[in-house]
């Protein structure tokens, strides 16, 4: 993978944003409100779950 992306999410009400680099993982759980941008050019890797979206 390459490049950076920002992860913005809110679960239970508080919201967050972290920075993810090239390796990084993040691991939405069901309900949690969440949505990537990507920081200049990235590419990334995304599984979900059949019928998660």
């Amino acid at each position: 993978m390459q490049g950076q992306v920002q992860m913005r999410v809110r679960w239970e009400g508080v919201e967050e944003e972290v920075l993810l680099d090239a390796g990084d993982i993040f691991h939405a759980q069901p309900g949690d409100e969440h949505v990537a941008e990507p920081v200049g050019i990235a590419r990334i890797l995304v599984i979900e779950k059949e019928g998660s979206v």
